[in-house]
């Protein structure tokens, strides 16, 4: 999925494919680079619903969250602020003088602006106006992929939520929920409702368009064990995906399809070594632009399409190495973490607990007014019977 995204990304920041995403020339619905972002949605649903119930508190799961997105995230922030735009900066002035005194698109301002995933600041000063994505589409951005994040934190609060009430424990009430969410989804792109006219909310067309594929995640969690994986029905769900990719009806059917394929191929590909050096998904999701964007910089896209994607992919995996054993996996390491505060706390608390708790387990019940009526009952009902 990060490899599609990188693909697809090549034609708006190099010129590649007449300028446009990968996958547009076929579909009047999506590009491969939103295939791909609905697959990581899919599986994050997936995953992410499975962690929340396997947590022990909302606060826990809410925290070990925020240690998978952010970290690495900043880092990236950081990454382009202190090391990619100041290379460009000087490759385009002849000088590095002048780049922290600029007072449009500050780069002192670039990390605050965008550090909560809600991108505030996307270019660092006016940079970029003759890259090929400013020419073809005047867009200046450092990082055009990391705007999905702030749907995928969404889709987490989301699951907190559910899990709060209760809505994974029972998964009739989980399933209703999502399949209102599919349902949704379906109806704003077949036009079948103007659903911003009901809630304000809806205007925003990216919201159902993850949260759908996200819930389809959620699905497998709460009805695996109904879920068949069959490889005859995930070879028609792939031809009906292809079909409606080309010719309509990608967003509202054919994408499930599509998520179908990848949880049969997950299962059937057995594939145990993925990861054995890393989880680079992540790290290849968040620096392919920034890398691809100091490329165009320096004209990489001039040595044609192969020259261009080889050294991308190339530098991307260093990234995502470096990501993954220095920020990623460190971070995650803290998922059990509590502040000292925090368990001094607990541990106050812990005595009191323990005494109640015995306290309840050594009251004699059969004493209280209430068991005495229900055994008066019982002994009434026998004389009768």
């Amino acid at each position: 999925m990060a490899f599609l995204v990188i693909f697809s990304h090549a034609g708006p920041i190099a010129g590649f494919y007449g300028g446009h995403d990968l996958g547009v020339q076929i579909s009047s619905e999506q590009s491969i680079g939103g295939v791909a972002v609905a697959g990581f949605f899919f599986f994050s649903g997936f995953l992410i619903a499975r962690s929340r119930m396997g947590s022990s508190t909302i606060w826990r799961y809410l925290w070990r969250r925020c240690l998978r997105i952010f970290p690495a995230f900043w880092a990236t922030l950081l990454l382009v602020v202190l090391v990619f735009a100041p290379i460009a900066w000087w490759h385009t002035t002849g000088s590095i003088a002048g780049y922290w005194g600029v007072n449009y698109e500050s780069p002192l301002t670039y990390f605050s602006n965008n550090m909560w995933l809600d991108l505030g600041q996307r270019n660092i000063a006016g940079m970029g106006a003759e890259l090929p994505y400013a020419q073809l589409h005047g867009g200046y951005d450092w990082n055009g992929s990391a705007w999905t994040l702030r749907y995928e934190f969404l889709a987490y609060i989301i699951v907190a939520i559910l899990g709060l009430f209760g809505a994974l424990a029972n998964r009739m009430v989980g399933g209703i929920f999502c399949a209102v969410i599919l349902g949704l989804n379906a109806m704003q792109w077949s036009g079948a409702a103007t659903l911003w006219s009901v809630n304000p909310i809806f205007s925003d067309p990216f919201l159902l368009m993850f949260l759908a594929p996200f819930c389809f995640g959620v699905l497998f969690t709460l009805f695996g064990d109904k879920i068949p994986v069959d490889d005859r029905l995930a070879i028609g769900a792939l031809i009906f995906s292809a079909l409606t990719y080309a010719y309509g009806g990608w967003n509202v059917l054919g994408q499930f399809g599509f998520l179908y394929f990848l949880m049969w191929f997950a299962v059937r590909g057995r594939i145990t070594n993925w990861e054995k050096h890393g989880d680079f998904s992540y790290g290849i999701y968040i620096t392919a632009w920034p890398v691809m964007t100091l490329g165009a910089f320096f004209g990489l896209q001039n040595y044609g399409w192969a020259v261009y994607h080889v050294v991308v992919i190339v530098a991307t995996h260093v990234l995502a190495y470096l990501s993954w054993h220095l920020i990623e996996s460190p971070a995650m390491s803290l998922k059990n973490w509590t502040p000292r505060f925090l368990e001094r706390g607990i541990a106050r608390m812990r005595p009191a607990t323990t005494f109640l708790r015995e306290e309840l387990v050594n009251v004699d019940y059969s004493s209280t007014p209430y068991a005495s009526r229900m055994r008066k009952q019982r002994q009434s009902a026998e004389g009768q019977s």
